[in-house]
Parts: structure tokens; C-alpha cells; sequence
């Protein structure tokens, strides 16, 4: 009888986990694909491509980023941010976006994200920032517009993102926080040379992340492929797993390194919304990333910011 009853529960077990890595998938972008008109690297032209839009991106980010005070709301900065990547002759990427064929499409041009929001947090009206509140502006552009080059001759993609605190006292738990966050992100982008592996990214992240104190990363969100598509093969785990171990960075490889970490645990869950997603146990977190191109000489930071680093 009790070994029925194990047996049951096993069951039951690896059903839920089923369900749960499908619904991870699902909201997440954890499992991306290689599509026909994809390729793990990219030609030289679209190198390219992707070098002037990711100039771009950042120069976008470093506006929108000085927008973040109190009393502004989500939608005015994605407003603002929509402006911008017309202006700058691309297409927001993230407008419209779906995970699956049928799905409800993201209704705005960037994710903005408040404390507990890890990422994809929709922007509106009624979503104001508050003194002390940390906020996650994730965006992407699809680039040059009408080119006739690229998925729908649009161009390519490219990805990039940060955190600050609005208001002008900055808790030291936040700024350690944030400082965390943005140095996991240069330390898996040291690792982006020719040769060296995926994991070797994630591995670099999560020991440097461990050696800073009881900090979460977050496991069902991950970094990815970029260019060709919003998200792309590989996967680019903010942890080391072994599965990764063979993607091999090449030359002209273009991925996002996107670390998530919380003052918590690392569990996540989805938002009334379906799209924000949540830390579980309410702790605050904060996210960065860009698009690294990887060169002969080295990881080419193509979406760095003017005095970011």
C-alpha cells in the first residue's frame, strides 16, 4: 500500500513538473528555436546591421533611463520609447510580440518592471513610480526598418536593459543590489571569447553572484540568441549547466547575457496578467543585459551605453 501510494505521488509529481516546464516555456521564452531563417552566427553584413542598431538602443536607453523619476507612469516612458525607435529608423521588438501562435500579443514597446517584478511588467497609465522604487526597463529594436533586409525586411534584433532606484536616496541593500546585478553581467560578458562555451557564462555569473552574499538568480528566466529573431537559440543560462557545454562561442555569435537577481529566493511566478513575472517570495530584484557580439578580439558590447562602464 505504500509503495502504491510513492508511486502515485511520483506521478502526480512528475506531471506537475511537466505541466510547469510547458507553462516555463510558455511565458518565459525558455525554449527558443533555430527557425529556417536563423543561424547560431550571423553573416558580416548583419554584424553590422546589428553594431549600428545596438549604438542606437543604447543612446534610446540612456534617454529613457533619465525619465525615471517620481510621479512618471510606464506609459509615458514607453510612449517616449516608441517615438525613439521610429526616430531612429527601427521597429519596436517587443510590440506585439507572442510566445505562441493565438496568444494575447504584448501590448507595448518595452517591459517595465517595479521592485518585485523580475521582468515583462506592462507599462500604463495607472503604473506610476514612486520615491525608492526600483525600476527594470527592458527593450529591443528591430533594425533598419523598410531595408528590405532581415525577418519581414525590417533588419535584425538587438536586446538591452537596466535597473536603477528612483529618487535621489538610494538604500545600500538596493545599490548592492544593483551592483551586483550589473557585475554578474560583465563577468559573464568577459567570458563571451571565441572557444569558450555558454556555460562557461553562467558558470562565471553564479560564482561570482555566490561570492557576494545570499543572493537569488533567478533559473527560469534566461539570457538567449539575438538577431535573426527577438529570441533565439542558445539559451544563456545566469548558472552553470553542463548541457551547455557544447555551444561553442564562434566568431560573429550574437547572444543576450541578461543576469536577474533577487535580495531573495529564485522561484518566480506569472502576474494576474499573463505577462509580468514576479519574484515568489515578494523580494526585490534587479536585471541587466545587453547584446554581445563575439569577435577575434574580443566580446563586442554593442548595445554599451555612453559612461556606463
Amino acid at each position: 500500500m505504500e509503495i502504491a501510494v510513492s508511486l502515485m505521488w511520483m506521478w502526480i509529481y512528475v506531471r506537475f513538473w511537466a505541466f510547469y516546464k510547458q507553462r516555463i516555456s510558455h511565458y518565459f521564452c525558455w525554449s527558443v528555436t533555430l527557425r529556417k531563417n536563423m543561424s547560431y552566427t550571423k553573416k558580416p553584413r548583419e554584424v553590422q546591421y546589428l553594431q549600428e542598431a545596438g549604438q542606437k538602443m543604447g543612446e534610446i536607453l540612456s534617454v529613457l533611463e533619465k525619465m525615471i523619476k517620481p510621479g512618471i507612469s510606464g506609459l509615458e516612458i514607453d510612449k517616449k520609447a516608441e517615438e525613439l525607435i521610429v526616430e531612429a529608423g527601427g521597429v519596436p521588438a517587443f510590440k506585439g510580440y507572442k510566445t505562441r501562435r493565438g496568444d494575447t500579443p504584448f501590448p507595448a514597446t518595452l517591459c517595465f518592471s517595479l521592485n518585485d517584478e523580475v521582468v515583462h511588467g506592462i507599462p500604463t497609465k495607472e503604473k506610476v513610480i514612486q520615491a525608492g522604487d526600483l525600476v527594470s526597463l527592458d527593450i529591443g529594436m528591430q533594425y533598419p526598418a523598410n531595408s528590405g533586409v532581415g525577418p519581414g525586411g525590417n533588419g535584425f534584433f538587438v536586446d538591452t536593459a537596466l535597473t536603477v532606484v528612483a529618487g535621489k536616496k538610494v538604500p545600500k541593500k538596493y545599490q548592492d543590489l544593483l551592483d551586483v546585478t550589473r557585475i554578474a553581467l560583465e563577468k559573464g560578458i568577459e567570458q563571451c571569447i571565441i572557444g569558450n562555451t555558454v556555460a562557461d557564462i553562467g558558470r562565471a555569473i553564479e560564482d561570482y553572484v555566490k561570492s557576494q552574499g545570499k543572493y537569488g538568480i533567478v533559473k527560469d528566466l534566461v539570457g538567449h540568441g539575438v538577431g535573426h529573431a527577438v529570441h533565439e537559440d542558445p539559451n544563456v543560462p545566469n548558472f552553470y549547466s553542463e548541457e551547455f557545454e557544447h555551444w561553442i562561442l564562434k566568431e560573429n555569435v550574437v547572444i543576450a547575457i541578461e543576469p536577474m537577481i533577487t535580495l531573495g529566493g529564485w522561484r518566480v511566478k506569472i502576474a494576474p496578467d499573463g505577462w509580468g513575472i514576479l519574484t515568489s517570495d515578494g523580494s526585490l530584484s534587479a536585471h541587466f543585459e545587453h547584446t554581445i557580439v563575439i569577435t577575434k578580439n574580443g566580446p563586442d558590447v554593442v548595445t554599451r551605453r555612453k559612461g556606463e562602464v
